[in-house]
């Protein structure tokens, strides 16, 4: 099983030896950052959520191109002058996860400004990267889960950039998912501004109706990476993808769902609101989550070219 390559979820995060901080390894203790740092006050970082699998050949990274691509075109939304290149950012990813000698686990770069400047603008700011990378389970378990559709919509799409990672967006996802967990659901549903479903606090969503995969349309989501792995994957099984509005009704009557996401992977969803899914873990959402579960294990060679070997 799939499941044999991660480790446990840990409720803390286990440390590891290095960080690389603005073009040296740090020792993890001492990656330290002013109080004063501008985006820890006002949201204004970039970051990049990625995974990486053992497989035959040693760890690999996944889709590393696609998310340092998406990383910076994040920066470019706060007009960021990034004093590293994406081959330099790429390097930095595959040194840090290298040198800390861990085969499995999830990497974080995040870009932001740093100390020496406040207020809201960021003339002047300076510009600092990270990359952490740390051993990291199953996000939302390894069982079907129960979501529940937040009272707090997802922000308004006229009101920011949706294809950007911007740190201060999740201050969203945190009030919608703490106020589900709260009340006894794993995690939250977001509605758009139109009332429709839009995406979970950190990941995408799909349902299942016939041979159909659902999702909704980008515009006021996250465009996710997973998410289109999972739409091109789908092809090989010729499973017909649809990227259309959904309604809680049409949630409510679906087959299958799941949500998709680098933390969260494949997970499926056995019921939304209390409404059960006719299956908690279906024959669509399961060959997909196994052949996801292959693919970033190197099983697949058709999808080789996602890989990035660290060794």
């Amino acid at each position: 099983m799939y499941m044999d390559n991660l480790i446990p979820a840990r409720k803390t995060m286990e440390e590891t030896k290095f960080i690389w901080m603005d073009g040296k390894l740090i020792d993890w203790k001492e990656s330290k950052i002013h109080v004063l740092t501008h985006s820890l006050h006002y949201g204004s970082g970039v970051f990049e959520g990625i995974r990486f699998y053992n497989t035959a050949k040693g760890p690999a990274i996944f889709r590393l191109k696609e998310h340092v691509e998406r990383l910076f075109n994040s920066a470019l939304v706060l007009n960021m002058e990034i004093p590293f290149s994406k081959e330099e950012i790429t390097k930095a990813i595959i040194e840090t996860v290298k040198i800390n000698g861990i085969s499995v686990g999830y990497i974080r770069p995040l870009i932001y400004f740093g100390y020496g400047k406040m207020g809201l603008g960021i003339k002047d700011a300076p510009v600092n990267v990270i990359v952490a990378c740390w051993p990291w389970g199953s996000y939302l378990g390894e069982d079907p889960i129960k979501a529940k559709i937040s009272s707090f919509k997802r922000i308004n799409p006229q009101t920011s950039w949706m294809h950007a990672k911007i740190t201060g967006h999740y201050a969203n996802s945190i009030l919608a998912g703490e106020e589900v967990k709260r009340l006894g659901y794993h995690e939250a549903l977001l509605l758009d501004s139109q009332g429709n479903i839009a995406e979970g606090p950190g990941e995408n969503f799909f349902i299942v109706k016939g041979n159909f995969l659902l999702t909704p349309p980008l515009g006021a989501i996250l465009p996710g990476i997973t998410r289109d792995s999972i739409m091109q994957i789908s092809k090989d099984f010729e499973i017909s993808v649809r990227e259309q509005y959904l309604t809680p009704e049409d949630t409510f009557n679906a087959e299958e769902a799941f949500f998709t996401g680098t933390a969260a992977e494949v997970t499926p969803i056995k019921s939304i609101n209390d409404h059960p899914m006719k299956y908690p873990l279906g024959p669509i959402s399961k060959k997909l989550m196994d052949e996801y579960h292959n693919i970033v294990q190197g099983k697949n060679s058709k999808y080789a070219h996602w890989l990035t070997y660290v060794n």
